[in-house]
């Protein structure tokens, strides 16, 4: 039985520590907003945060997360994510949804250690999160309006 604190709770978690923490958060904690994409941590469907950084969970081992705090897209809060969702929502970024679990989380993750990221910083925080409707132009403008909203 291991510990695992997801959103602020800590759980009991009967799985092998070698399970992707994915799979344990969507299969034994019902918290389905983190997506499967491809499984080698190269689309960024699976985003999550651990100690406030993105990680990606399809590649995160549950046994290597030990003490750390987990946040899935289901316990952001705070002021950067409020902004981050704003401009989401306002700018109407997202198409057919399945990538922008990960997308704002990576998002959040970029603004809290950058409040006023260029274009290019953007890019490269954002690298890695594929989003197959393209909707790369809209999310980088959702992340300058959080950005501003943030100011």
């Amino acid at each position: 039985m291991l510990k695992l604190t997801v959103n602020g709770v800590v759980h009991d978690v009967d799985a092998d520590p070698e399970m992707p923490l994915l799979w344990v958060i969507r299969d034994r904690l019902d918290m389905t907003g983190t997506k499967y994409g491809c499984g080698i941590a190269q689309c960024g469907a699976c985003t999550v945060h651990m100690d406030g950084q993105p990680v990606r969970s399809c590649q995160t081992r549950l046994g290597d997360v030990g003490e750390g705090k987990i946040t899935t897209i289901e316990g952001i809060d705070g002021r950067v994510a409020e902004a981050v969702q704003g401009a989401w929502r306002g700018l109407d970024v997202v198409q057919c949804g399945y990538c922008q679990s990960g997308q704002i989380m990576s998002a959040i993750g970029l603004l809290s250690d950058n409040p006023k990221p260029t274009d290019a910083d953007i890019d490269g925080a954002m690298e890695g999160n594929i989003c197959r409707c393209g909707t790369y132009q809209r999310i980088r403008a959702a992340i300058h309006e959080a950005a501003r909203t943030l100011g």
